[in-house]
């Protein structure tokens, strides 16, 4: 089971973090502080894998990759495959490098529902939903289109009475 998906800058600011079991948001916050400190630490030259039984608890693993200047996180245990776990991080930057056109720090900041979306195409309740970009690609044009359909749609009363225009 997947437990968590960050990704954080460079100086450990947070961008994006979600958690698929129940963590109150102060303790949240101490993950990923402690994450940050894992993997700010390592050299560049180590294996992506990290054990995290220290701060997650037993049976827990830590997969990254470092892009430009964020840190794509996935936490799981032992039941997932780590290079599976590394594939996923590829199809997430990879779905939104198709987003956004070469994806940046901003463009997580300034569009937080599109990315949530995103996730929730890939991942659901700690599993896996989707492997394929294209298929992510796909769901997100759709949502997008039926959430501007329904922006589009405004709802004017057939008849008001007593009210003049002015």
């Amino acid at each position: 089971m997947i437990r968590a998906v960050m990704v954080m800058n460079t100086q450990g600011k947070p961008r994006l973090a979600k958690f698929y079991d129940s963590q109150p948001v102060d303790k949240q916050q101490e993950l990923i502080r402690s994450v940050f400190g894992v993997l700010c630490s390592r050299a560049e030259n180590v294996s992506n894998f990290v054990e995290a039984d220290s701060i997650f608890g037993p049976d827990s693993r830590i997969v990254y990759k470092h892009f430009a200047t964020l840190y794509f996180v996935l936490v799981f245990d032992s039941s997932e495959n780590e290079l599976a776990m590394l594939d996923l991080i590829q199809v997430l930057v990879e779905t939104l490098d198709k987003c956004f056109k070469n994806v940046c720090e901003l463009d997580l900041v300034f569009n937080y529902s599109k990315i949530h979306t995103i996730l929730d195409e890939i991942f659901f309740g700690g599993q896996v939903l989707e492997t394929s970009s294209a298929e992510v690609m796909k769901a997100v044009e759709e949502i997008s289109k039926l959430e501007t359909a329904s922006n589009s749609i405004t709802l004017v009363p057939k008849s008001v009475s007593g009210w003049r225009g002015r």
